[in-house]
């Protein structure tokens, strides 16, 4: 791995604020490098306020998606409200529909089937709500390229609001409303919504006509929050917003679904990475394994008693996804070895029966082994699909636009995206793919990077200095948790590898009389670097650690030299 030390900001600037704030120099470096230098920032940024949150309307688009709405609930129209199978999808279907029951009963919810209409609208779906009478589709979290659906829809004589947050094509579709932050002719001030955070947009707006506030809103940011989390969009500015508040509600008074999922978990406070690794895989794992239909019900259920039963469900789906995941992952692995394909400046694999459910797990597996721009293909129907993933700082998407002649169809975000092709097409495409990779990637990318916020002495850690620190969550891109750098540390002399295999490293760290206990995941082949008491620098962040009751102060070790 490669240590990259962030430039530390200008002493006079981080004197002024840790004087204006009282806190201590480290602190202050830590908001500089966040983009805060003033009281009234470093306010904003500890005590979010739902006052900050965006006037709605801001969004273009937003005053046609609201009438059209209230005129459907006026006249009694069949709504659908349409989403995709992921955490976002579902999570925004479950937020619009559950709110708009509260005006009309006549709202239907509808998840494309991954596996028979695969990603965003189908046809499958508009004929579907053609065949039930609904007269308005909301579609959230997809529907931005869907340029054809839309026009075969209003054939029929149904009208489409969108809700998405990925990139437009050329065109914007012909509907109702498009409401997209990322819209060229968008002038809302905050970009990096996710689909979900987009629907409450919507909610807010729906709801001023309604004589609601924002208070009346505050039970569905734990849909938010979780969306936010999950879709691995920045935790800046607005969306930092809406999932502090979320995560308030998660905590404090989390909806029946939610409880039911988490019935065996327990940890008293959940954070964001909580979220991330407890709630979101087994919201997704219904859509990957089964129907992404089942995690709305399991979102929207009101019964505890049944809601425990869907929990139970998804549980068994998550089960089976971890095992097809492993396997898959050990295929793919054998694959790139047999293909002597270790050397390339990608990843490209396929086998015509992966789970397609699981491929995109597949490809992140892949990403860290060998730290590479990944594609995982399956068969999918009469074409091949693909999950992408990507290393930081390399726009896989724009790659992806530049392989454009192979590719049926492709849609996603820098890190992440989806394909379909003929499968004729796969061999040049995977040539070509190489080809922009290799020529345009900086070689720098292709060897993982931990950034450090700073450098800090053990001394320094103090229960004061966590209490600040801990204030700066929820994180994530944009704000992700401050990491720091000891030199001249020593093991006490008690260090050992830990965990199934051995995998991970325990020890305790030491310097200056001080001492602080460390744990490193992943670290266990490390561990010559620290035994017989030999100096080591780390980078780690700081976390509590429980143990038999007892709270301590511990290093999470991401690296050590």
């Amino acid at each position: 791995m490669r240590w990259t030390l962030q430039p530390k900001p200008d002493t006079t600037t981080i004197q002024h604020l840790a004087e204006a704030l009282n806190v201590d120099t480290i602190i202050a470096s830590l908001l500089i490098q966040r983009g805060i230098e003033t009281f009234d920032q470093a306010k904003k940024f500890f005590r979010p306020s739902l006052d900050d949150l965006h006037d709605p309307f801001l969004m273009k688009d937003m005053d046609l998606a609201v009438s059209r709405i209230q005129k459907a609930l006026a006249e009694g129209e069949n709504i659908m409200v349409y989403g995709d199978y992921d955490v976002d999808g579902t999570t925004s279907v479950a937020l619009l529909s559950s709110y708009l029951k509260t005006l009309s009963e006549q709202i239907a919810t509808y998840i494309p089937d991954r596996y028979e209409e695969g990603y965003g609208i189908s046809y499958k779906g508009i004929d579907y709500a053609h065949d039930n009478d609904i007269s308005l589709i909301v579609a959230l979290d997809c529907g931005i390229k869907a340029i054809e659906k839309v026009a075969y829809a209003k054939e029929k004589g149904i009208d489409f609001v969108i809700c998405d947050h990925h990139r437009p094509g050329d065109k914007i579709p012909d509907a109702i409303a498009v409401l997209d932050p990322k819209r060229e002719d968008c002038e809302y001030p905050y970009k990096e919504l996710c689909g979900c955070g987009v629907g409450f947009k919507l909610i807010q707006a729906i709801a001023e006509g309604q004589d609601q506030t924002i208070n009346d809103l505050l039970p569905y940011l734990d849909l938010v929050a979780t969306a936010i989390g999950a879709d691995i969009v920045p935790v800046t500015g607005e969306n930092r917003i809406l999932a502090y508040y979320g995560l308030q509600v998660i905590n404090t008074n989390p909806r029946i679904g939610f409880k039911a999922m988490l019935s065996e978990v327990k940890k008293e406070t959940l954070t964001i990475t909580d979220v991330v690794f407890m709630i979101a895989p087994r919201i997704n794992a219904a859509g990957r394994m089964k129907h992404g239909l089942h995690a709305v019900n399991l979102l929207t259920e009101e019964n505890l008693e049944t809601a425990l039963q869907y929990a139970s469900e998804i549980e068994a789906y998550n089960s089976d996804r971890k095992d097809a995941d492993k396997k898959i992952t050990q295929e793919a692995l054998a694959q790139i070895l047999e293909n002597n394909e270790q050397d390339r400046y990608t990843t490209v694999v396929y086998e015509e029966n992966w789970h397609k459910g699981v491929i995109g797990i597949v490809a992140s597996r892949l990403t860290e082994t060998y730290y590479r721009p990944t594609l995982v293909f399956t068969k999918s129907g009469s074409k091949l699909a693909a999950s992408a993933r990507s290393v930081k700082g390399f726009d896989v998407y724009n790659a992806l636009h530049a392989c454009s002649d192979y590719i049926e169809q492709f849609g996603g975000h820098k890190y992440a995206a989806g394909l379909t092709l003929l499968e004729e097409q796969y061999p040049s495409f995977k040539n070509k793919f190489e080809e922009v990779v290799s020529t345009t990637i900086d070689k720098k990318m292709l060897i993982p990077e931990i950034t450090i916020d700073t450098l800090l002495e053990l001394d320094q850690i103090t229960p004061r200095f966590y209490r600040i620190l801990k204030q700066f969550g929820p994180h994530g891109p944009g704000n992700m948790t401050p990491v720091f750098m000891t030199e001249g540390v020593k093991d006490t002399g008690y260090g050992k590898c830990v965990g199934a295999d051995e995998k991970h490293l325990k020890c305790k760290a030491q310097k200056n009389e001080v001492a602080i206990g460390c744990i490193g995941f992943g670290l266990g082949p490390k561990y010559n670097l620290i035994n017989q008491k030999q100096y080591f620098k780390t980078a780690y962040t700081i976390d509590e650690n429980e143990w038999n009751g007892e709270v301590s102060l511990q290093l999470k070790l991401k690296d050590i030299n």
